[in-house]
């Protein structure tokens, strides 16, 4: 089985080998060059290996985590440029990205319907910081676009959960979240608006989407599944009683 070895590891084997050189250093000579070789080499490892690990630290520490999710009801597929560079192709309605990794700072995000780099259909500056995870969704119709940032917290408590609701149908009322016939969990979401995360026990939970303050159901989210070690983010899409229709998007962050 492959072991992970770190620099303590090294540095106690180095031990061993110099305490056997020592040992043999008049009875063998060669016998102490054999070990003191053992413990020469243990010994380069380990500071090697501590090298290693604080470069892989100072790279996590100075780097932000981004992905982006197609919110709009009426665009088309996107390719989305950063820098100038592409960096996605043919993001679709409802399609979230995997995470980029990105040194910390200003960028400037271009996006275009898929394969026409002619016409932008928004073009923005952004800011990140290190050590965060940000999601950028693409938000209004297409004549109106706009990117609305998140920050996801994915830290969760040992065998924990914790979910949160972000509203992104345009022509949605102001909603209230609640298990299936019984108390609101979240209310009074208005569009673009995220709720705070919530910590529960892993479970399945049958929730459904109503009008503020009444108990007039919107949408129904049967069999919501939520894992241990994980947060998850329930995104509102789509439009009431139009095209494309009202969906939620469920995505661990």
């Amino acid at each position: 089985m492959h072991e992970d070895k770190n620099h303590l590891y090294y540095l106690q084997k180095a031990a061993s080998y110099d305490l056997l050189a020592q040992y043999y250093k008049y009875s063998s000579p060669q016998l102490h060059i054999h070990y003191y070789l053992k413990h020469y080499k243990n010994l380069n490892s380990a500071v090697m290996k501590r090298s290693n690990q604080q470069l892989t630290q100072t790279v996590i520490q100075n780097h932000a985590k981004i992905r982006f999710l197609h919110t709009s009801p009426d665009a088309q597929d996107v390719d989305i440029y950063i820098n100038g560079h592409l960096i996605l192709k043919n993001l679709a309605f409802k399609q979230i990205s995997n995470y980029l990794s990105l040194t910390a700072g200003k960028y400037h995000i271009d996006i275009y319907p898929a394969g026409n780099m002619l016409d932008s259909v928004l073009n923005k500056k952004i800011s990140i910081e290190p050590g965060k995870s940000y999601t950028f969704a693409a938000i209004h119709p297409v004549k109106k676009l706009r990117l609305l940032s998140f920050v996801n917290e994915p830290t969760v408590p040992v065998n924990e959960s914790k979910i949160r609701f972000i509203h992104l149908s345009p022509n949605a009322p102001e909603i209230d979240i609640a298990v299936t016939k019984r108390d609101v969990v979240f209310p009074n979401i208005s569009y673009k608006e995220t709720t705070d995360y919530l910590g529960i026990s892993p479970m399945s939970v049958d929730f459904e989407l109503r009008e503020a303050g009444s108990t007039k159901v919107i949408f129904p989210i049967p069999k919501a599944d939520f894992k241990p070690n994980q947060a998850y983010t329930i995104t509102i899409v789509g439009l009431l009683n139009e095209e494309p229709g009202l969906q939620v998007l469920i995505h661990t962050d």
